[in-house]
């Protein structure tokens, strides 16, 4: 078992290191020349001690200047182009590494786009900005520092293991008894630090959670007077940080001490030894130098690979935080022969039935059959909770039916291309989002090609012409988030966008709660001229929907009545009790004109 689960391990490390390899795209080159360079800068510099040994023992002790100089002359060229080489590193490592971030971010911002809403409950939005900053970061310093080391490191172990063999095998089996003490303490502190990086990133997205909530909600933490209290819960989520990274970095620390006592211990068991055989005449002071070169070469690339482990360790960590991003299959996608005109807004529920997941307990909407003709204007009215939003979802195919079906135009949702049905429907959420910009460019949202006169009759229909010029008409700068204009403006700011879409269907959700009663009538009037476009109106307001040619109301995710205001009021106890709560004791006077209209027609 254990067996088999260390093999799981090694194929997705390998699988891990792939996918890095595929996300270098163009700049694959770079990597290719970056590892050129620091494999022959690693030979130049592996031949020095050579020269430098014959150097000591031929030129000096052998009183030869000629040998002095060209083995001299010989390790200054090394050295020059290893420099020249370890230049060339940096600047194609570095090419290599921001353009792997880059392709990273690219990626997983595209496939944010692709997320459907089902795909968006799965991330935290702090989690998904940590995965394309924090941990892209991550990947790119461990590329950047751990490329050269990665390289360099084995190929200098190996041969320097064996040019040191060459020189003198004795001193060779001296150091060769410290690498296995080495690598068991760097297994060990790998194994313990290894999976202390995923906490850590995970708190990471908790810090940036806490703090993208409060810099959202800075105003309303103004006006509760809660500085405090905010302060107190950044503190918490901070010291966490701190904790956790301490905890983290204390183990990774231990590398270098360890590796620095090796070392030391090393260099004088060989200097001990070497100096005894030279006592005795069985080494020269030259090899000995170049020995002792060696050792302190392979030391450095036993810590340079023990450095690498540690980064590798970290970056697989971030590596696999954002292959789950990109490796999130979108619930919703096209079919391969989509549709590609919506005919007409009619609306069709189908025994409809919706889950948010699949470990739900119960269904969000249950066996909800509708017709809703187009061109028609319908009223959607609930308690809270009893599915109203999600059933509007369901047309935009922003989710998918757990069970049932719905048409538009006649047609399943899920025969038509998502992008030609999205245009077909146009929703006005219940969360009213605009962006930084001027009006005009957050209108252009529904038609990036439509002229002043096509905006501003959008803002005439959803009585944004009222404002306008207060805020510096179609040029008015909204702010981030739109902070300068108040709640209600936003709302009719969102509705002319969405008829900017000139869309077949057109969802308003709770869109008109933050206006008041005229300017509602206004826009309901308004909206009533549009003939060929069906308007599906959530409201918690009876007065929103009175007016509509059907009203549904819906009762714990069920269709509870379908009828027009009067066929409701007059025989709906939900629905009169609504408009009781809100309109009072209107409901007799209303019922008595009713019966007088009825007995005057007669």
């Amino acid at each position: 078992m254990d067996g088999s689960r260390q093999d799981g391990k090694a194929a997705a490390r390998g699988s891990d290191l792939r996918f890095i390899a595929r996300g270098f795209g163009t700049y694959r080159r770079d990597a290719v020349l970056a590892g050129l360079c620091v494999f022959v800068e690693t030979s130049l510099e592996l031949l020095i001690p050579f020269l430098m040994s014959s150097v000591i023992d031929e030129g000096i002790s052998g009183a030869s200047p000629y040998v002095v100089w060209t083995r001299g002359a010989a390790m200054l060229a090394c050295a020059a182009a290893a420099l020249l080489l370890g230049a060339g590193y940096a600047r194609f490592s570095a090419r290599a590494a921001m353009g792997l971030g880059a392709n990273l971010r690219r990626a997983e911002f595209a496939q944010v786009q692709r997320f459907d809403f089902s795909n968006l409950d799965d991330f935290e939005s702090s989690s998904l900005v940590t995965r394309m900053t924090t941990d892209v970061t991550v990947i790119q310093n461990a590329l950047v520092a751990g490329f050269r080391p990665l390289l360099r490191g084995p190929v200098m172990l190996v041969m320097g293991l064996l040019l040191s063999c060459v020189m003198s095998v004795r001193l060779a089996v001296v150091f060769l008894a410290i690498v296995p003490v080495l690598a068991v303490v760097l297994f060990f502190i790998v194994r313990h630090v290894g999976p202390l990086y995923r906490v850590l990133q995970g708190v990471m997205d908790r810090l940036n959670d806490a703090v993208q909530e409060d810099l959202t909600a800075i105003r309303v933490i103004k006006a509760y007077v809660r500085e405090a209290h905010v302060a107190e819960r950044f503190s918490h989520v901070n010291s966490d940080l701190a904790a956790t990274a301490t905890k983290t970095f204390s183990g990774a620390v231990l590398n270098t001490p360890v590796f620095q006592l090796a070392m030391y211990t090393a260099c004088v068991s060989i200097l001990w030894t070497g100096g005894n055989m030279i006592m005795a005449g069985q080494l020269t002071v030259g090899t000995l130098t170049g020995f002792m070169s060696y050792v302190l070469q392979i030391m450095n690339s036993l810590m340079m690979i023990s450095n690498v482990f540690l980064l590798m360790a970290r970056a697989l960590t971030s590596i696999q935080r954002v292959r789950e991003v990109l490796d999130e299959k979108p619930a919703i996608s096209s079919p391969e022969h989509a549709l590609t005109e919506v005919p007409d807004g009619s609306v069709d529920f189908d025994h409809v039935g919706f889950r948010y997941s699949v470990s739900a307990q119960k269904d969000v909407l249950s066996d909800v059959t509708l017709h809703l003709p187009a061109g028609s204007t319908v009223g959607v009215l609930g308690a809270t909770g009893s599915g109203k939003t999600t059933l509007v979802q369901l047309i935009a195919r922003l989710y998918d039916v757990t069970s049932g079906g719905v048409a538009v135009g006649g047609h399943d949702v899920r025969e038509y291309d998502l992008a030609e049905l999205r245009d077909a429907v146009g929703i006005v959420l219940q969360k009213n989002v605009l962006f930084s910009g001027t009006v005009r460019q957050n209108l252009q949202w529904g038609a990036p090609d439509a002229s002043d006169e096509e905006l501003l009759e959008a803002c005439r229909v959803a009585c944004v012409d009222e404002f306008l010029d207060r805020i510096g008409g179609l040029d008015g700068d909204l702010g981030q988030g739109g902070v300068n204009v108040s709640g209600g403006q936003k709302q009719r700011l969102c509705i002319a966008r969405a008829l900017l879409k000139r869309p077949r269907v057109l969802v308003f959700d709770d869109s008109t709660s933050a206006v008041d009663m005229a300017t509602d009538a206004k826009i309901r009037a308004h909206l009533a001229a549009l003939t060929d476009v069906t308007k599906i109106v959530i409201a918690q307001r009876v007065a929103s929907v009175r007016d509509a040619d059907k009203i549904v109301i819906l009762d714990d995710g069920r269709v509870h009545v379908v009828g027009t205001h009067e066929e409701l009021l007059a025989a709906d106890p939900i629905y009169q009790e609504l408009y009781e709560s809100q309109i009072g004791s209107g409901i007799h006077s209303e019922k008595a004109g009713d019966v007088r209209e009825a007995a005057d027609g007669r």
